[in-house]
Order: C-alpha cells, then sequence, then structure tokens
C-alpha cells in the first residue's frame, strides 16, 4: 500500500489505456485528509483482525467443537479458508497493477481471483469428465445433472398458425429467451471496454460465424437465420455496440476537474465525488490502428481470436459439464471475466502503444491467455466422444481452408510490399 500512496496523484481510469493521468485536485502530491486512511498500510492491523477471525471460524482453540462436523463440510470450509487467506495476501501484498481507481486493492483483489480460477481449472483438468461432473456439485446442489440442450433451429417458420399458444410462437420464444439480455448487455460492456467500432462489429459477425462453424456438433449454436442475422447482429448486438460507443464518447467528452472529498461545499457534492470515484478520472482512446503494418494486424487478430475462444468456451463448458444457463455458476464466470477483461485490455493496448524493445505483456494479459488455454483444454477433453458428428462438413473444411490462404497471401503480400517501400527510401 505504500505504493498506493506515491501514485495516487497519478490516477489511471479503471477502465483507461495505461497512460498516466495527473488528477488535478488537492491530493496530488498529499492525500485528501477525509480519504488518507484509504492509502495507509494497514498490513500488521489486518493481519491480527485476520488472525483472530482464523481462531474463531476454525476453533482452534477449541477442539472439542471441530468433532462434530463432518468431514464432507470441514473440507469444504478449509478449502474455502484457503482461497480467503490467498485472496487476503493479495488483497494487501501482491504487486500493484497498472489500475488504481476506484483503489488499487481493488485490482489486486481481481488479480487474486483470476489465480484462484486458473488454479482451479488446472486441477479440473485432471479429472476425468464423470468425476469433474459431480465436482460441481459442490459448487452448486442443483448441478451434476444431464440436462437436455436446447436447438433454436428446430423449427425457423415464423409464422405458426397450428400452434395453440401463439402464431409467432418461435419468435416469441427467441425474443424472451436469456440470452438477449446477455447480448446486449455484453456488447455494452465490450464496446467500453475495447472502443473501437469496426473492430467491436468485426467480433459480433466473427463470433455469428463460429456458431455456423460449430452448430453440427453443438445444437445450442443451431439457429434460424433470422434469430442469427436480424435479431443478433442487426437488433442485440447493434444495439449493445450502439449503447456502448454511446457511453464511450459520454466520457471521451466530460471534463474532468477531480477536488478532494474534503473541500466539497455540501452534503450532495460529498456523494456525487464519492460515486465518482467509480468514474474514471481522465478518458483515452483506445490506439489499436490493426492497419497499421503486417505485425500490429497479427497482433489485433490475436486479441480477436482470444475474445472468441473464450466466448466459445462458455458454451461448450457448460455443454461438458451439465450447466444450465441460468445456474448461478455461469453468471459468477462471466462476471469474473468481465472483472479480468477490464484490466487486460488496457495492460494490452498499452503492450501495444509501448516502443520499448524490451517491453512485455501485463499479469492480467499473461492470466488471461493461461485461462482461456486451460478451458479451451477442459472443452477438447470432456468433449471428446460427446458429439454424433464431429467431423465437419466438406464445404465448412474448404471455407476455412480458403480464409487461412487468403490470409496468408495478404499477410505476405503486405510484408514484402513494406519491405519494397522501406527499401527504397533507403535508396
Amino acid at each position: 500500500m505504500d505504493a498506493d500512496r506515491k501514485r495516487v496523484g497519478k490516477e489511471r481510469d479503471f477502465i483507461m489505456p495505461g497512460k498516466h493521468n495527473a488528477e488535478p485536485q488537492s491530493s496530488i502530491g498529499e492525500l485528501d485528509p477525509w480519504t488518507a486512511w484509504a492509502y495507509r498500510p494497514h498490513t500488521v492491523s489486518l493481519l491480527f483482525i485476520g488472525a483472530c477471525l482464523l481462531v474463531w471460524v476454525s476453533g482452534a482453540l477449541s477442539p472439542d467443537m471441530s468433532t462434530s462436523i463432518d468431514s464432507v463440510t470441514a473440507a469444504k470450509r478449509g478449502v474455502l479458508a484457503m482461497i480467503l487467506v490467498f485472496l487476503a495476501y493479495c488483497l494487501l501484498q501482491a504487486p500493484s497493477t497498472i489500475l488504481i481507481r476506484p483503489h488499487p486493492a481493488v485490482w489486486r483483489l481481481v488479480h487474486g481471483l483470476a489465480v484462484v480460477y486458473l488454479v482451479a481449472l488446472t486441477f479440473l483438468l485432471f479429472q476425468n469428465r464423470d468425476d469433474a461432473r459431480q465436482l460441481m456439485k459442490y459448487l452448486h446442489p442443483d448441478l451434476g445433472v444431464e440436462l437436455p440442450e436446447r436447438s433454436y433451429g428446430s423449427d425457423c417458420r415464423i409464422y405458426t398458425p397450428e400452434n395453440p399458444k401463439s402464431r409467432f410462437n418461435s419468435v416469441y420464444a427467441t425474443l424472451f429467451d436469456e440470452f438477449v439480455l446477455a447480448h446486449i448487455f455484453g456488447w455494452w460492456g465490450k464496446a467500453i471496454m475495447i472502443r473501437n467500432q469496426p473492430l467491436l462489429w468485426f467480433l459480433s459477425i466473427g463470433f455469428e460465424v463460429m456458431e455456423l462453424t460449430f452448430r453440427h456438433i453443438l445444437p445450442n449454436f443451431n439457429e434460424c437465420w433470422w434469430d442469427s442475422i436480424i435479431l443478433d447482429i442487426l437488433i442485440c448486438n447493434w444495439f449493445g455496440i450502439w449503447a456502448g460507443m454511446c457511453t464511450v464518447r459520454y466520457f471521451d467528452a466530460k471534463t474532468y476537474e477531480w477536488v478532494g472529498l474534503s473541500r466539497q461545499p455540501n452534503i450532495i457534492g460529498k456523494v456525487k465525488r464519492s460515486l465518482g470515484q467509480f468514474t474514471p478520472a481522465q478518458w483515452d482512446k483506445d490506439e489499436w490502428h490493426p492497419l497499421q503494418g503486417p505485425w500490429r494486424f497479427i497482433q489485433v487478430l490475436t486479441l480477436c481470436v482470444v475474445v472468441l475462444t473464450v466466448e466459445l468456451n462458455t458454451f461448450f463448458l457448460k455443454f461438458c459439464l451439465w450447466i444450465p444457463p441460468q445456474n448461478p455458476v455461469v453468471i459468477h464466470r462471466l462476471i469474473l471475466w468481465w472483472l479480468i477483461a477490464i484490466p487486460t485490455i488496457r495492460e494490452y493496448n498499452s503492450y501495444l502503444q509501448d516502443r520499448k524493445p524490451t517491453k512485455k505483456i501485463g499479469a492480467f494479459c499473461w492470466l488471461s491467455l493461461a485461462i482461456s488455454i486451460i478451458e479451451l483444454l477442459i472443452c477438447i477433453k470432456f468433449c471428446h466422444g460427446l458429439f454424433p458428428n464431429p467431423l465437419p462438413p466438406t464445404w465448412l473444411i474448404i471455407f476455412w481452408a480458403c480464409v487461412g490462404l487468403m490470409l496468408m497471401v495478404f499477410l505476405l503480400l503486405w510484408t514484402w510490399q513494406n519491405h519494397r517501400s522501406m527499401h527504397k527510401k533507403r535508396q
């Protein structure tokens, strides 16, 4: 926490790239009197409080009480305590990340959660499929039961006069599905993090292409044409991207003048300043520039591949581990990925803008890549043998072969053209 005090005058937005942003308030060079306690180190005090809590919860001073607890409950409590102790260490002692607002400790805690999730995935990878499914019961009692996978393309008719419920039952069932709100809020969040409309549309269309690619093995991807093109891309994704870019433009045009909490004239000002701690200290645009050169194009394309992989892992994990879409485990995973993605995008954009020859990716970038790889390995291992027709159709193989060939030829010609241009400039 000593480092936090030194850097408090250079707060960075919790969803902005890695550029220093001086906060023009009275706290530059000194801490605001009302909030100084939050930036002072309290490691010894919190260690003592945590030790007292462990003594009370574990029953270390009353071992007779522990004998009344069954072994399964004791094991659950022990694992939970182990995770909480590790998160407490990350909260207090882990190195600070690129992000400061609302408080550096928040992102140290998110870093610890990412490490816990990575370790848990690694443990799950070494289990067999049946044991992994039964282990899910320890996360939620409703899990570990085989569930029917819903197909959205069983009846693609818009007008169904014979249906007793409604003549447009297929449309109503799709409109009121839980994935509609997930699409809208998901793309709103992606727009705030990525802040590049062409890149967002590439990801939006790219995910629909991924659904088309895997629809022969995963029933959840079997959608009607109007569901995929009209409802998903042109309505839900468009609205989410539009709302997200409006949010980006609002923060981009906003004037940032920060005054310390103690200098606010009234209670309303103090409340607004307290809520403002969760908003940007200053807003900067991301500079992706995918057409800057072949190497930058590959770097931005790598980001898109990782994002699409994480989204695909969501559907394959819930399929092979028998997790229904409404289960809290799915929601908790998406929230965790959202928290991890915020600093990951910032670190990766800073990495692309950094021109130092010895630069390296940040800790969150490394964790995100490692988590997505472990999730993918779990999907490959546990989904083996579950699909009756695992081989893709011939037209799909030809399509992706042509895409890969065109991409390779495009990059080679681009590299050769840049080499010629540089050679002419030297001459």
